[in-house]
């Protein structure tokens, strides 16, 4: 075979493809005999061309996968002599390199049986070689044994860091020093212990010193594989020290600043940066970073390039998602550089820095959205001045920029309606089709947040949108979809007048079959959805077939997006049919079956390649039938149209069965299989919707089995599979929103189906709970940083007030006997309250102690002196939610707390006393402060100085806007009237004032009204006649109110 096989190998290497293909037949068939290994090994050693020799050993890597288990022990050992002679006395690079391939893979097989124990300590001798190629050889093997036999290394971890870090630091060789960086990235990847991680931080310097030699001599690709190494680094549990992070950020910021290096070089540096910006955010605000990072990237934004405008390596693109992924983590430390450049940057005569000024102020939007609602104004002023800048590209980053505020600076940007408005009127008849879009994309995102003061800007927004749809390119037409949708939800019933000629517009898109105007039909469907919900089931009802029609035959047109919108739009019409919307289920419950049962269409690229196998294309010589080595997944992707169109569905199911109740009945069985499924699909979107849908086919299942024998049993199955998803949810999911949801859930099915439906879970629910509240679940465990300050870990604060609101939902269905499990809960719940906490975590934690004390009543008692002082102090901050919380909660803990409560009584009255003067800016503040004043006077009359206190009571009612402090205030006075107490008695004209407006309320609840009428009435039994002259004061409406709920005798 040797001498058959040396002719054909050197006829594959030919020019002549006719000749190559005949000699690459013949191989194949060769190469099912395990005797090919040995002439294989002969040519890799003995051929004359280095060709030849390297072309042997990528066969030999391909086929002794396949023959290593048929071939004697003699064989083995000279296949194993063979090629430690090859990378030690071959002096081809190429060929060693290959030699090196089979060596991983044999020792793949042979280390782990003990047959080549020899080959690591030969190693380390190689690479302490005297000569430069026996050294880089040795680093070669090191890097790909360990994906083969990365265990065998563990003994003699330590020697080998050492080893590493002396060849990065090889004073002769600079082969050795890439050999050694390579290395340094595979031992990484491998290594997953948190100690040995952390010794690779004393390589940083080396590592460092390495790239830039490389960066110097134009190999940029080897140095990137230091961002690799450091992305790993960053991504481990291990804490990089302080000096380490400066160096690495100083250093990619050299490299993301220097316009002549490739764009993937320079986007790999400003990747880094991102990294640690998401994962290490804590280090760059411990050593000053953040202002030295953005004052590179906010320039970067600026910087002007010839690519296409979809490249995601263009460094403006790569720098806005930085400065994004900064404002998410460090919103305060980035907003006043952010704003300084913006400020500056606006006036610049360089049309791309004006561009850039608006860019950023967009980008920081959602992360700094608090800071700059507190400065919209001189935003504002920025922005809307951009809006008119002779530059288009400055217009367009204008409007995306408004969109991206009316998204996330709610609800502050609605009251500039009046500012903002006119200003995107005027862009969405710009010239240019772009900034029209933009502004067209803003008009929906700001109005969608808007209500009746929409109403003035009606007429000419529809006229607007109304043309726009009928003659602007596809396109425009679908943002002005999205625009119309958004004033419809704002108008309400204002925009009846319009619904009838757009939803004639919408058939026309709705039947739209081209490739090219299917996202328009898919926008369409979306927006008949918003309208039925907007004009109402009266109005809808009747002409909504031929809508549900197309919007079924769409279906089948195979457009991920159009199946999308048509689960939002069946959602919809089920929420305005509710019960009536059972005739549409068979027809609409199965389409969503089929979407939740899609493959997600994951897009995986096998990488069976190697750099030396590129030698005329011979890696095109592949293994037949016999095993093979494990091929490398190069790269992932996933059909993200594939997930949404999965979330829509999933949460169609969940809203059928909600709305549909015991009609949905059929199809329970399997949604629910679907949503447990779902529960733990990889995509969070996805988890979401299931955790939200769980509890609605729970609340079907119920409506399904009421009146059933076995109804009680089933609905118990049904509860105890959702309540062990949203348990294990709560402390192992890794999405805050998602467990939100799962916190929310459980809240909501207390409350619905009581105490002894949850019994069996309050265990496990309560350990949830405080390992939520002592911030160590999966989701929460996001940067393991040593430098994190307990004072300062940022939390998500849609999260913290899901799980603080399972405390008062425990308390709710337990009364007093939640008081052992709320002692519990009490110390990991306080830590949130310190001094150093951001204010909406302190009045998290009054509004919960208010809700439990309600719910808990007595043994509120014995937590009186821990937390009245808290309490006390928050009545004065500068956040008008946390006052309202305060005053509410001063009222529940005296009116629960017994005895202990009652020292603090005149301290509770000297602070709630501002809260009732004009200096109160808040009429919400201002109605809990009565409320908690009528709860004590109800609970300890006594001890109140009704003299004082009543007057200044009775002159804030009635109240304006918290009418949940009704009943509070409102039996407080009628009991202090029918008891005749004397205080009450002297303020009779007062009295009938605040009687007459409450009769007249239309927000008032009829029990509330009853005790105002009582109390009129007996002030009429005591003073008769007397009563006339305040009675005749008032407008016959209000006289004929008060009558009205006077008890007849």
């Amino acid at each position: 075979m040797a001498q058959s096989l040396e002719l054909l190998l050197i006829q594959f290497l030919m020019p002549d493809n006719d000749a190559r293909r005949q000699a690459e037949d013949q191989i194949k068939r060769l190469a099912k005999d395990p005797q090919v290994v040995p002439s294989l090994i002969h040519h890799l050693r003995t051929a004359k061309t280095p060709n030849v020799r390297q072309l042997a050993a990528v066969l030999l890597r391909k086929k002794i996968t396949g023959h290593w288990a048929k071939l004697s022990p003699q064989l083995r050992q000279l296949v194993k002599q063979s090629l430690i002679e090859s990378i030690t006395m071959e002096h081809s690079p190429p060929v060693r390199r290959a030699s090196a391939n089979v060596i991983s893979i044999v020792a793949k097989y042979a280390v782990p049986a003990g047959e080549w124990s020899d080959l690591l300590p030969y190693l380390f001798q190689c690479s302490q070689s005297a000569q430069e190629e026996h050294r880089e050889v040795a680093l070669i093997l090191f890097s790909s044994l360990t994906e083969t036999i990365g265990n065998s290394f563990q003994p003699y971890f330590s020697d080998l860091q050492s080893l590493l870090l002396k060849c990065l630091q090889d004073e002769t060789s600079n082969r050795v020093r890439v050999a050694a960086l390579k290395a340094v990235g595979s031992f990484l990847e491998f290594t997953h212990d948190e100690t040995d991680v952390i010794k690779f931080r004393e390589f940083i310097p080396s590592i460092l010193n390495v790239s830039r030699q490389c960066l110097a001599s134009g190999d940029e690709d080897v140095a990137v594989l230091a961002f690799e190494i450091f992305d790993e680094l960053i991504e481990s549990p291990a804490p990089l020290l302080g000096d380490s992070v400066k160096a690495i950020v100083q250093f990619s910021l050299e490299v993301c600043s220097s316009p002549n290096l490739e764009s993937n070089t320079r986007h790999q540096a400003i990747q880094i940066i991102s990294w640690l910006a998401k994962y290490k955010s804590n280090s760059l605000k411990k050593y000053k970073l953040v202002t030295p990072i953005l004052h590179v990237m906010c320039p970067l934004l600026a910087e002007s390039t010839d690519r296409n405008e979809d490249d995601d390596l263009a460094p403006d693109r790569a720098a806005a998602e930085v400065i994004d992924t900064m404002a998410l983590n460090l919103s305060k430390h980035v907003f006043p550089p952010v704003l300084e450049f913006a400020s500056l940057s606006s006036q610049s005569l360089n049309g791309k820095f004006r561009e850039a000024s608006v860019t950023a102020l967009g980008v920081i939007s959602e992360g700094c959205l608090e800071l700059m609602k507190n400065k919209l104004e001189p935003i504002l002023h920025i922005v809307l001045g951009s809006l008119r800048d002779p530059e288009q590209m400055v217009r367009g980053a204008a409007s995306f920029a408004l969109g991206q505020f009316a998204e996330y600076l709610q609800p502050e940007i609605v009251s500039h309606y009046e500012s903002v408005l006119p200003c995107i009127l005027n862009a969405v008849e710009d010239v240019s089709d772009e900034v029209k879009e933009k502004s067209y994309y803003a008009l929906a995102a700001f109005c969608e947040n808007m209500g009746e003061e929409i109403l003035p800007f009606l007429d000419p927004l529809m006229g607007k949108l109304l043309g726009a749809l009928q003659s602007s390119p596809r396109k425009l037409q679908e943002t002005c979809m999205s625009a119309i949708g958004s004033v419809a939800s704002a108008a309400e019933q204002a925009f009846v007048p319009y619904a009838e000629r757009v939803l004639e517009l919408m058939k026309v898109f709705m039947v739209l079959t081209n490739d090219e105007d299917l996202l328009s039909r898919a926008r369409a469907t979306e927006l008949v959805g918003i309208l039925a919900m907007s004009v109402g089931r009266s109005r809808m009802e009747p002409i909504l077939p031929p809508f549900i029609e197309a919007a079924i035959s769409g279906f089948g047109l195979e457009f991920s997006e159009l199946r999308e919108y048509t689960h939002g739009f069946f959602s919809n019409i089920a929420e305005i049919l509710d019960e009536g919307f059972a005739q549409y289920l068979p027809h609409v419950v199965p389409l969503a079956f089929t979407s939740c049962n899609l493959d997600d269409g994951s897009a995986v690229d096998i990488d069976d390649s190697d750099d030396d196998e590129n030698v005329n294309g011979f890696g095109g010589v592949s293994s037949d039938d016999e095993a093979h080595d494990e091929p490398r997944v190069r790269n992932i992707s996933i059909r993200t149209g594939v997930l949404d169109e999965k979330a829509a569905a999933t949460q169609a199911l969940g809203l059928f069965a909600l709305h549909a109740k015991s009609s949905y009945a059929p199809y329970l069985e399997e949604s629910l299989k679907i949503l447990v499924e779902h529960s733990s699909y990889f995509h969070e979107d996805v988890r979401m919707q299931a955790i939200i849908s769980l509890k609605y086919i729970l609340i079907a299942t119920q409506a399904a089995v009421q009146g059933h024998n076995e109804g009680m049993t089933k609905t118990k199955e049904v509860l105890d599979t959702v309540m062990k998803i949203y348990i294990k949810t709560m402390t192992e999911d890794d999405d805050k929103e998602v467990v939100a949801q799962a916190c929310m859930a459980v809240a909501d099915i207390m409350k619905d189906f009581g105490y002894m439906a949850v019994e069996p879970y309050i265990t496990q629910l309560v350990e949830a709970t405080i390992v939520l509240l002592r911030e160590q679940s999966g989701c929460q465990l996001v940067e393991s940083d040593s430098e994190a300050d307990d004072d300062d870990t940022e939390h998500d604060e849609v999260l913290m007030d899901a799980v603080s609101d399972l405390l008062p939902a425990f308390a709710k269905v337990m009364g007093s006997h939640f008081a052992p499990i709320f002692s519990k809960l009490f110390e990991p719940l306080m830590k949130f309250s310190k001094a150093s906490r951001p204010p909406q975590d302190r009045t998290m934690v009054v509004a919960t102690l208010a809700e439990v004390a309600q719910h808990m009543g007595a043994p509120i008692g014995g937590y009186i002196d821990t937390v009245m002082s808290l309490v006390l102090k928050e009545l004065a901050s500068a956040d008008a939610t946390n006052r309202r919380n305060a005053a509410f909660c001063v009222g529940e803990l005296c009116k629960n707390g017994g005895d202990a409560a009652l020292k603090y009584y005149g301290d509770a009255l000297r602070a709630l006393y501002p809260l009732f003067g004009e200096t109160e800016p808040d009429n919400a503040v201002r109605d809990n402060a009565a409320g908690a004043v009528a709860r004590m006077i109800m609970v300890h009359p006594e001890t109140i100085p009704l003299d004082q206190v009543l007057p200044v009571f009775l002159k804030v009612l009635p109240l304006k806007e918290d009418h949940e402090e009704s009943m509070a205030v409102y039996s407080c006075i009628g009991n202090l009237v029918l008891s005749s107490n004397s205080q009450i008695l002297s303020l009779v004209p007062e009295l009938v004032n605040v009687f007459a407006q409450v009769a007249m309320s239309p927000v008032e609840t009829p029990e509330v009204k009853a005790h105002v009428g009582r109390a009129f009435t007996h002030l009429i039994s005591i003073y008769g006649h007397q009563m006339q002259p305040l009675l005749s004061n008032l407008s016959p409406a209000h006289a004929n109110a008060l009558a009205a709920i006077a008890p007849q005798s």
